[in-house]
Order: structure tokens, then sequence, then C-alpha cells
């Protein structure tokens, strides 16, 4: 039986001490130009103890900013801040992968370079807010931008900018790279059958187009890093950021837990049920329930790890689902958050901190960040 303490391997590459994942979670506690810094540093580095740390979602170029105070890792400054995360991670004993990310249409013109459209797979316009300066200046949630829809050049251009930033995050020290394809984002906007009306090769009822533009990045990242240092976070079921509910979303998950598979790629991260309220700072999970037919078909064509992340809270939870034998590590977000030493705490039936809400996205630095300590006998 496996215990939630245990070790293990990613692809033959990559040991894990435990099989406790750190799930991305944004912050906005860049410094000016969305460089990491060295409170960063020490935010990731208490956390060390996770098995695998994957660090929150990252910018791979300007037109992917859909939040203010996100980091990048497209400029030499925010590779070079990324190290200061990096370093510190490993110094504790840490692993720590870089989630990439492009927003697509969830984004706002006044974070776009030249206060352009948002990015999207049509012009269709997302029913959901983004962090960002409103009309009186303030930060704050206001609606998503009207987008525009991505040439086909342009996205094959994408293309060759997650190659590059795989590229970069090797340089600023990771372990490996997660490509995002959840939470309505602009991956998941490609893979949706409803939402994706396009004509081109990325589009239209063929499944094997809606997931060409997520595949042809992966591809990409192996061919880069190696398989054992690429992993791919889906929501296959979610309705976050305003994505519509998908008729074929079962259809599109096997399909592409089919393709990962034969890319050997280290992991597949799935979310369960995110719900759809207006901004990830009152977005809950609603169950950590396994659907363990749908999980068992998965398991079935996809011999990598299977990370399972949704509302996970306590050692008891995370040990059935692993007693299950669907899922091989376990992905905890907000109790993170209060809880740098959450690994120790889980091992010993300490209680644990919860955060305060009003912390997680602020410019108030240290404050709800690093501040937490760690649990005292």
């Amino acid at each position: 039986m496996i215990d939630l303490f245990d070790s293990k391997v990613l692809g033959d590459t990559v040991l894990l001490n435990n099989r406790i994942v750190m799930a991305p979670m944004t912050r906005t506690r860049t410094s000016e130009g969305d460089v990491p810094n060295e409170l960063m540093g020490t935010y990731y580095g208490q956390r060390a103890s996770a098995g695998l740390i994957v660090a929150e979602a990252t910018d791979v170029a300007p037109s992917s900013n859909g939040y203010a105070m996100t980091p990048g890792i497209y400029t030499q400054a925010q590779q070079q801040g990324w190290r200061l995360v990096t370093d510190e991670v490993h110094k504790n004993g840490g692993k720590i992968f870089v989630q990439l990310w492009h927003v697509g249409r969830m984004a706002h013109p006044s974070l776009m370079p030249n206060g352009e459209a948002p990015w999207g797979v049509t012009e269709e316009k997302a029913d959901s807010q983004v962090f960002a300066h409103g009309p009186d200046g303030k930060l704050g949630h206001i609606p998503a931008g009207q987008p525009r829809r991505l040439r086909t050049d342009e996205v094959l251009g994408l293309v060759g900018t997650f190659t590059q930033d795989s590229i970069n995050a090797r340089k600023a020290g990771f372990d490996g790279v997660e490509i995002h394809g959840a939470n309505g984002y602009l991956f998941e906007q490609f893979m949706n059958s409803v939402l994706n009306t396009r004509t081109d090769c990325y589009g239209g009822a063929s499944v094997e187009n809606r997931t060409r533009f997520l595949l042809e990045v992966v591809e990409a990242a192996v061919r880069e890093l190696g398989p054992g240092r690429v992993g791919v976070r889906l929501s296959p079921f979610g309705r976050f950021n305003g994505i519509p509910a998908d008729p074929l979303a079962e259809e599109t998950l096997m399909y592409v837990a089919e393709q990962l598979a034969r890319l050997g790629v280290a992991y597949l991260h799935l979310v369960y049920e995110l719900m759809p309220e207006a901004n990830m700072e009152v977005a809950e999970f609603k169950s950590n329930h396994l659907d363990h037919e749908l999980l068992a078909r998965v398991r079935k064509v996809f011999p990598g790890a299977i990370i399972w992340c949704g509302g996970f809270v306590d050692r008891e939870g995370a040990q059935e689902a692993l007693d299950s034998g669907l899922v091989d590590l376990i992905g905890f977000g907000r109790p993170f958050i209060g809880n740098p030493d959450l690994v120790a705490r889980l091992k010993h039936g300490w209680p644990l901190v919860e955060a305060d809400r009003a912390t997680y996205y602020t410019r108030r630095g240290e404050v709800g960040y690093t501040d937490f300590a760690e649990y005292s006998v």
C-alpha cells in the first residue's frame, strides 16, 4: 500500500521525497517588471518539504498577462529572479516545476502590450473577471476584456514561445515545467468543443484539431527538457473563468491522456470541479470525491504519475485517494498558504492554520505570505 509519505520518482528522473504536491497558486508578490524576488524565494523555500512544488502560473510572454503582479519567465531579469526561488527550494531539499501559462481571453487591455485586445480562440468574451487596475486606478477584479481571434500563424508562434520558455525554465534552475491546460485559460479555450468554433487546423469538432495546440507545446517541451521533466494540468469538467460546459469533455480528456502517454510526460495533474465563482479568492473546489470509473480509464491509457487536486485538506482524505490505487500524488493548495510546514503537520496530526483570504492578493509583502510560523510542539 502506498503511503502519503513514501517517495516517488517522476519519469525515472526526478525523485520526490513524498507524495504531497504544493499546487500552483497565484500570490501577486512580484517586483516591477513581473520579476520574482527574494521574498518569493523565502516563501517557496519555507514550503520545500513538499514532495513537489509547482510554482504559481507564470506568463510566457507579455500577451499572456491576465493578472497584475504575476511573474513571467520571458525576460532575463525574470529568469534571474526565478533563480532566487529555485536555489532556495533546492537548498532546502525540495523539487520545483514552473507552471507555464497563457491566459488567452482572460485578460484586459490595461494589462496587454500597448493596450491591445486579449488573445482568444475566438472573439467570444469571457463572462468572468481578472485582477487588474480598474477605471479608478485601484487594483481589483474587473470584467475581462473583449478578445480578438488568434490567427493560425500566431498560434504557431505561441508554440515557439512556449518552447523558448521551457528552455528559460531550465536556465532558471527549475526541475521541470507544467503546461497549464486548465481553469479556462488559453489551452482549455482551444480544447473546449463549445467555445472553439474555429475552422483552421486548431479548431472545430475534431478532437485532434482542438487539442493540437496543447500537444504541439507539450511535444516541444519534451524535446527540450526530456519527458520526465514535463507535466500537464487539466480541469476537464471545470466551469471556472466562464468556460462553458463541454459535452465532449470526457472524450477530450481520454484523447489527451493517450497522447501524453505517447509523448512520455512525467505526470498528468487533474483538477476536480472548480466552481465558477467570480474570482479565485472565493472560488472553491466542490469536493475531492474521486470518479473511480473515469480515473480507472485514464490510468489504463496513461502510465505516468497522476496528481489529483481539489479540496484536499487533511491526511485522511489524501491517503484515501492514494489507497484507491488510481492516483500517485495529492495536490494541496490553500492549506500550504498558512502552513509552510504542512507536510509535518499532516504527518503528525498537528492543527492547521487557515490563512486570511484578504492576504491572498496583496502588496503587503510578507503579511499573509512568509510570516506564518512552523508548528511548535
